[in-house]
């Protein structure tokens, strides 16, 4: 049950063994996010504001490709140079693809949910983020917006997690393909629940206290719980 808790704390060991290339993908990661989201922000699509925020948990996953590969690079005894973090050669190939557009629709199945659950609750659009929030928890309608998009934006996620987790890391290696991967993740996930569920848990956790912060701490927070899913992909599988 405590092994998501020894993957951080190797992670964070990995995480200053190459600072420079960790850190400067971490912060154009937080650049990026915090970019789209205050254009959202500036254009009063609260709703969306949110919604992207939560997502953001969907396509995690395929952004944390390269510190994959720095967690892999650190393995051999080198130490992964920004250049190599950002464009890994070894993601350049289908099934890593195919898993990125299956990492989209889900996404975009999120969002679909999280337009219809709001819909119904609010009928109406709300110009501003206080206005959208203020409806969220200050109102009975905002309770079960919140609660409904919860529950199945949990499942989704759930579903998401169990196919992600060990794939995605596992297609570095040529040799595997999509199939064996995500069939190796969901068997990885099954025999290992509460571990797992604790570890999706705690990503979940840190990423939206990130994006509380106006995205500041992704740029620490995306290469540790990168490094951190490697340590779990050798532990579950490769180990």
């Amino acid at each position: 049950m405590s092994a998501p808790l020894t993957w951080l704390a190797e992670a964070w060991t990995d995480l200053w063994k190459a600072p420079v290339a960790f850190l400067g993908y971490g912060f154009l990661i937080a650049c990026i996010s915090a970019a789209i989201l205050l254009g959202l922000a500036i254009t009063g699509l609260a709703f969306w504001m949110l919604a992207l925020a939560a997502g953001f948990i969907f396509v995690a996953p395929v952004i944390a490709m390269g510190v994959y590969e720095g967690g892999r690079t650190l393995e051999t005894g080198r130490r992964p140079t920004l250049l190599q973090v950002i464009f890994v050669r070894s993601a350049l190939r289908r099934d890593v693809m195919l898993l990125g557009v299956a990492l989209v629709l889900m996404f975009g199945v999120w969002l679909e949910l999280a337009l219809i659950t709001a819909g119904l609750a609010a009928n109406r659009t709300y110009s501003s983020f206080e206005a959208f929030i203020t409806f969220a928890i200050g109102t009975s309608a905002g309770h079960s917006m919140l609660l409904w998009g919860g529950v199945l934006g949990g499942i989704l996620a759930w579903l998401t997690f169990s196919l992600i987790v060990v794939s995605a890391p596992m297609l570095l290696d040529t040799r595997r393909d999509i199939f064996t991967a995500t069939v190796t993740s969901v068997r990885s996930v099954a025999r290992n629940t509460a571990p797992m569920l604790l570890w999706a848990g705690i990503i979940a956790a840190f990423i939206l206290c990130s994006i509380a912060t106006g995205c500041l701490l992704l740029m620490v927070v995306i290469p540790w719980l990168g490094l951190a899913s490697w340590r779990a992909y050798r532990a579950l599988v490769a180990g």
